[in-house]
């Protein structure tokens, strides 16, 4: 934990909050989620301040999908690997057993919770400061591979090409045992008057597939009545 929190280069005055940040449902009813989505926020906030500052020339559009690449769930994965978060994790025994500390969503979703542990713990600079830090290597630039894009993200930029508000994923329930899990999200577009629903063994994944179900609704139904 200490050298984790070299390689932050923040030392947590309330040191239980990282660890907070580390533990998974499955290990502890005292586990990162909360903080995971206190984080995706102040991520998304402190990456979109860092593109506006380095891409001063590029529209909005083209942010968005510069963002939307540096915040999904791949670069973020790399990036908690790089950490050496995978060995720090608490997991329970049927998540470590289905290889939990090497799943790209488990790893996403701890880094996200330590962004928003640091933000508790010392406010938005630091933890704007542990974002540019963290996204130091990665290569920011204007042509950043848009081929593959994620549900979300093709969802995000078709609303935002039409000048939609962002659509909202709601938790509708979990079910089954905190080590095997599924959810189920709803995304919501309140604008069109449009609910989908989407099933997934983690939060984000059921996002995805809510996401996906919504784009099969508006390429279907919205696009066609265009």
């Amino acid at each position: 934990m200490q050298q984790l929190q070299q390689r932050l280069q923040h030392e947590f005055e309330d040191p239980a909050l990282l660890a907070r940040a580390l533990t998974h449902r499955s290990f502890s009813i005292d586990h990162y989620e909360r903080l995971e989505f206190l984080g995706d926020s102040v991520l998304n906030l402190a990456v979109s301040d860092l593109l506006y500052r380095r891409l001063s020339a590029l529209p909005e559009g083209d942010l968005s999908r510069v963002r939307a690449n540096l915040v999904r769930q791949e670069t973020l994965h790399k990036l908690a690997v790089d950490l050496g978060l995978p060995r720090l994790l608490k997991l329970g025994e049927g998540e470590m057993r289905s290889g939990g500390p090497k799943r790209p969503s488990i790893l996403a979703d701890a880094l996200e919770a330590i962004i928003g542990a640091v933000y508790l713990d010392a406010g938005y600079a630091a933890a704007q400061s542990l974002v540019q830090r963290l996204f130091e290597a990665v290569d920011v630039n204007p042509q950043m591979d848009a081929i593959g894009k994620d549900p979300k993200t093709q969802l995000q930029e078709w609303l935002q090409g039409r000048k939609f508000k962002l659509p909202e994923y709601r938790v509708v329930t979990i079910m089954g045992a905190a080590h095997q899990q599924s959810f189920d999200v709803a995304c919501e577009i309140a604008e069109l008057r449009l609910s989908e629903r989407g099933m997934g063994g983690s939060r984000r994944a059921a996002e995805q597939a809510a996401a996906a179900a919504m784009l099969h609704t508006i390429k279907t139904k919205v696009d066609h009545d265009n």
